[in-house]
């Protein structure tokens, strides 16, 4: 794999967690239908195609990922696959290898730098504006830190999806 398809792979995974997780699996395929149609608007697009749209691409390339995540997400709901145990096999696959090495420290200072990273790029913004140089890799990055931050979050604390079910059940009451 080259520099270039980790960083966007990289990209994809923190700006739309569902499909960049979905797309080493065995559901790829679809995640590359969707994101292709989405990204450059032809269900066909080849891999190298869709990672110089992303590597390219703004803040309009990240809003298009999350409707990739969307309609992706839609369509596993349509052929009953259940996206977020793919996501907590993935997290508990994590905290296991965390246990079994007992690295600790890893897992955490890269929460820590992703937390400061994420705040520090906001912050930047927040006082100073869009700069007019690279202020578009900077709202890329801010999305990709922000993607990566809610990953740690549901690492750390959990997903929010079970506090959702547990609602919807006892509103059924």
């Amino acid at each position: 794999m080259s520099d270039n398809e980790s960083i966007w792979k990289r990209v994809l995974r923190a700006a739309a967690p569902v499909i960049g997780t979905a797309w080493g699996g065995p559901l790829g395929g679809t995640v590359a239908t969707v994101v292709s149609e989405k990204i450059l608007g032809k269900p066909d697009g080849t891999e190298t195609e869709i990672a110089q749209a992303i590597g390219n691409g703004g803040p309009e390339v990240l809003a298009k990922l999350k409707e990739a995540e969307l309609a992706f997400t839609t369509r596993m709901r349509e052929l009953d696959i259940d996206v977020e145990k793919i996501h907590q096999a993935d997290r508990s696959a994590a905290r296991e290898r965390e246990a079994k090495t007992g690295d600790t420290f890893t897992p955490r200072a890269l929460a820590m730098f992703v937390t400061a990273g994420f705040f520090g790029v906001l912050g930047f913004l927040l006082i100073q504006g869009k700069p007019q140089n690279g202020g578009d890799a900077l709202l890329v990055m801010l999305g990709a830190l922000g993607g990566a931050w809610a990953s740690i979050i549901s690492y750390y604390f959990g997903s929010s999806a079970g506090s959702s079910d547990k609602t919807a059940l006892l509103s059924k009451r």
